[in-house]
């Protein structure tokens, strides 16, 4: 009989306590005898040496625990900003998740960023207010800000007391306490009409199962988020929690018996160096055997079962398994059929770069070798050929570093961190090498196009090209001859005429030739190959591009600034003198908001200069805000690779 199953994501701004809660929920299922603590390094998923050591979760770690019955696949992610790329690649394949709040701090900038990201994807979401057993807690503080800054319709599913004392307790709610009922009639009624109706003809007919029933409901279309409150450190609070998550969220058991659907979601080496590739089985049942690519079978499974991975003979839908044996596969590759939907990335590129050398000159193909093995694991670090890398901030080149030294024994130096642009097309061009041409040394015709796209758009390339003049005792079919070009034209743009990724373009083949020993007398001669149209590809494109034109474009960020009143002028000069359209926003009470569009360069600036000019009050906030063309002069071509864009046929 299938198992219930839930795989749960616990999210959070860095140090509100995700890790401690993950700790609690283990040991309150008896998953672990003692909890472990972050500061001495004794957490269950904390595994890496680095994260034991720097008391942060840097890689997403997937654990179990059982429920009343239900296996909850835990899964703790990052909370620095730097890691968002390892959250990103985990909200895809939850059912749900539990942002955790400081009741000190309160929202702070990297919950706003994950919890857009949740609703944009559909997850349900329950929170937990952590830490009232700190000074400084305050729940109405933090309800008020979960309502204004996340902007989302809140039900707290309890009461707290003696909140700020080492004895904080909380006391949930039952429906059928008249003052819960009636929080509950105003928030439910609000995102129901007929509920609505029914509560405005004869309150009493909301009975408390069902106001059960619709707060269920509207929790797992994401209508609404239930509130919890507690102390991961001391337990309390953390069993109505539980009894949340088996209630409150989808709970499901997937279709074993159906098409086999499943998704890579993080890969790490094992002790031999081999690839091992976690797995979330969409839909049906994966076995040891099973081929997954072209010339490549599973040879090794483990999943997940009280606390510890075990071997196992298959991975079912609904489960996470760990996968040996596919030395090709990456991050984001489907297992089977496609996986539902991609909606695209909930966040933004990493904006920097930088040049990694190694300190010993016998260390340097080692070194690729090594950073290979760091893009497998994250996708957007995006090693360039001459060792740049794509960043998101300086505590994950600290990390990328101490990797080296302490995994491959490598000891490295970084250049000076750039920002990373983009060139976009600056109008259409076309170019044609053809067939045995003076200065064509392939055996190949290829014409491309290159149009310019709207902004954000990527890349799509297109097929314009008689089918009798594809190689097809080559690629076999028409469809295979344009997903290898177009692999080959996504190569070719990693380096445009200024050195940088081209994007926001359409390229279309409108020219196709091989020669043959049969051929006519302008195709005729030995026979093409695949390394001809892959060698010429990035000739003609970037001959197509010389034409067109560039645009380099900057990154810029969205920048909101929550300051004293008497502080506006002074902190609108400095945004000013950034570079930085800066507009007072709004004003509330002694505080006043500024927002403005910065060069993505010029934020660590404005960040360190904010303390002084505020007294140490001020609040800032930036998010990626896309490309404009830069003021600034011509970057070079070798500070680092930007990320690959998205490739549509």
């Amino acid at each position: 009989m299938p198992r219930k199953t839930l795989n749960l994501g616990i999210l959070a701004h860095v140090d509100a306590g995700k890790t401690t809660l993950t700790e609690r929920l283990l040991y309150a299922a008896g998953v672990i005898d003692e909890i472990g603590s972050v500061d001495a390094g004794t957490t269950q998923t904390d595994s890496l040496d680095l994260e034991r050591r720097r008391g942060i979760t840097i890689r997403s770690a997937v654990v179990s625990l059982v429920v009343d019955g239900v296996t909850v696949n835990l899964i703790d992610t990052p909370g620095h900003p730097d890691f968002i790329a390892e959250v990103e690649r985990v909200l895809s394949i939850l059912d749900g998740a539990v942002v955790v709040v400081s009741a000190v701090e309160g929202v702070q900038p990297q919950t706003r960023v994950l919890m857009r990201a949740l609703r944009r994807l559909h997850v349900p979401t329950l929170l937990f207010v952590n830490k009232i057993d700190r000074p400084g807690a305050d729940r109405d503080r933090v309800l008020r800000a979960i309502a204004s800054r996340l902007a989302v319709t809140a039900i707290p599913m309890g009461a707290t007391h003696d909140i700020g004392t080492r004895s904080a307790r909380f006391t949930p709610w039952h429906t059928d306490d008249p003052a819960f009922r009636a929080l509950l009639a105003e928030a439910l009624t609000r995102q129901n009409d007929t509920l609505l109706a029914a509560y405005v003809a004869d309150e009493a007919s909301l009975t408390a199962a069902r106001m059960r029933e619709e707060l269920v409901a509207q929790t797992r279309s994401v209508l609404v988020h239930p509130v919890f409150f507690g102390s991961a450190i001391t337990g309390e609070g953390v069993a109505p929690l539980m009894a949340g998550l088996v209630e409150l969220l989808p709970v499901g058991t997937g279709g074993p018996d159906g098409p086999v659907s499943g998704r890579i979601f993080t890969i790490e080496r094992g002790p031999s160096g081999e690839k091992v590739a976690y797995v979330r089985m969409f839909s049906g049942t994966l076995h040891v055997r099973d081929r997954v690519r072209d010339d490549e079978k599973v040879t090794a499974i483990s999943v997940s079962d009280g606390g510890r991975w075990v071997r196992s003979r298959s991975v079912r839908a609904g489960e996470i398994g760990k996968l040996w044996g596919l030395a090709g596969i990456r991050i984001g590759d489907s297992v089977g059929q496609p996986c539902k939907e991609d909606v695209g990335t909930p966040f933004a590129p990493p904006t920097l770069g930088a040049v990694i050398a190694a300190r010993r000159p016998q260390d340097r193909h080692a070194l690729r070798i090594a950073l290979t093995h760091l893009a497998d694991q994250d996708p957007l670090i995006n090693v360039g050929q001459d060792g740049a890398v794509s960043l998101y901030g300086e505590v994950q080149k600290e990390v990328i570093q101490a990797t080296l030294k302490d995994d491959y024994g490598i000891e490295v130096d970084f250049h000076e961190t750039t920002t990373i642009c983009v060139e976009r097309p600056a109008r259409t061009a076309e170019a044609v090498v053809l067939l045995h041409g003076e200065s064509n040394p392939y055996l190949a015709t290829i014409g491309l196009r290159v149009d310019p796209a709207p902004e954000g758009s990527g890349v799509e390339f297109h097929m314009r090209v008689d089918a009798r003049d594809v190689p097809l005792y080559i690629f076999k079919s028409v469809d295979a001859f344009a997903g290898v070009m177009a692999q080959h034209v996504r190569q070719a743009l990693r380096e445009g005429p200024a050195g940088w990724q081209v994007t926001d373009c359409t390229v279309t083949m409108i020219r196709c030739g091989y020669s043959s020993p049969d051929g006519p007398p302008t195709t005729r001669g030995p026979l093409s190959t695949a390394a001809d149209f892959r060698k010429l590809t990035p000739v003609v494109l970037r001959q197509a591009l010389e034409l067109a034109g560039t645009v380099v474009c900057e990154p810029v960020m969205h920048v909101r600034v929550e300051v004293p009143a008497e502080t506006v002028g002074a902190v609108l000069t400095v945004l000013a003198r950034l570079g930085a359209a800066g507009s007072l926003r709004a004003v509330q009470r002694d505080l006043s908001t500024i927002d403005g569009m910065l060069p993505a360069a010029r934020v660590p600036e404005l960040r360190r200069q904010l303390p002084e000019l505020t007294g140490g009050e001020g609040v800032l906030e930036a998010e990626f805000a896309g490309y404009r063309p830069t003021r600034r002069p011509r970057p070079a071509s070798s500070a680092a690779p930007a990320p690959d864009p998205p490739v549509g046929l």
